[in-house]
């Protein structure tokens, strides 16, 4: 596929816009900055008198953004969203008027061979987004018991599969480690069937799964979220909007949760009854976005 200039287009970029309502002077945080997409237009909304945060995991990403937002009224932390509150403080900012997390990862991030994302490209089998994280898709897929392994995939990915992809793992260990990504693609797809994607005529690749699941975990995916989800309502000022956008089912369902009880204690009101969805025009500019949900709630 074709990647854009910046590394990344940003996702339902009009729909944030509109539901964050950012006002000149306002002060944001852009929780997963990435390449700087939508960075840019929430900086571009508060203006020079506004200010925006940008949090990364990802140093090289954070620093592209550095580069790209140079002028802008944008203060840069190398910091996972769930550190939130750390950055805060770093900052001197005790409260914002909205927040932004979008879940997914940046195209560049499936193509360069550091991060070993790719089942399409051969690379060392990676996965971590964080150079501070300690634990790689290479060591689950060698170390972990075959039951660990499978519980994994069927918890974080719904593989219903898992039991037989964690055999042939631990079966094909044994001859050699698994250290590609190509390897270990290759492997799931010798006992995973084929797949249509629902409604589309294209085929879902086999290690689709697999491949997310060992992200999330690699990445402490699920962890950081629900800590973001937990800490993030209390540094909105009244009137103030978080908004997430997801691209699969277990985080939309931790945030339509995570929402729907801070609405029943009072500490949040629901913006987005339904999520938000790309139009057909995006979806067929950008097709990776097509998978993303964007909700919306409001601190009262």
């Amino acid at each position: 596929m074709d990647i854009p200039t910046t590394g990344h287009d940003p996702v339902l970029l009009p729909e944030i816009l509109e539901h964050l309502a950012l006002k000149p002077g306002a002060v944001a945080v852009d929780c997963t900055t990435g390449r700087g997409g939508h960075t840019q237009a929430l900086a571009s909304a508060v203006g020079a008198s506004g200010t925006i945060l940008a949090l990364d995991y990802d140093p090289r990403n954070l620093e592209f953004a550095k580069q790209r937002l140079e002028g802008l009224p944008v203060r840069f932390f190398h910091a996972n969203f769930s550190e939130l509150d750390a950055a805060l403080a770093a900052a001197g900012i005790s409260e914002v008027d909205g927040i932004l997390a979008d879940l997914g990862i940046s195209t560049n991030q499936l193509f360069e061979r550091e991060y070993g994302l790719s089942f399409s490209v051969d690379q060392p089998l990676n996965m971590r987004l964080d150079p501070r994280g300690r634990t790689s898709a290479k060591t689950i897929i060698n170390s972990w018991p075959e039951e660990k392994i499978a519980n994994l995939l069927f918890q974080l990915a719904d593989e219903r599969f898992s039991r037989r992809i964690a055999r042939k793992i631990v079966e094909a260990r044994k001859q050699s480690p698994i250290n590609t990504t190509e390897h270990l693609a290759e492997l799931v797809r010798s006992v995973v069937p084929h797949v249509r994607s629902k409604g589309r005529s294209v085929e879902i690749d086999p290690a689709t799964r697999t491949f997310l699941a060992l992200r999330m975990a690699v990445n402490g995916e699920m962890e950081n979220l629900e800590r973001l989800l937990k800490i993030a309502p209390k540094f909105l000022k009244s009137g103030g909007r978080i908004a997430i956008i997801s691209f699969h089912s277990t985080e939309d369902r931790l945030v339509k949760q995570a929402f729907r009880s801070a609405e029943q204690t009072g500490v949040l009101k629901v913006i987005t009854s339904k999520p938000l969805v790309p139009s057909d025009a995006e979806i067929s500019a950008n097709p990776r976005s097509r998978s993303a949900k964007l909700r919306v709630a409001q601190k009262p």
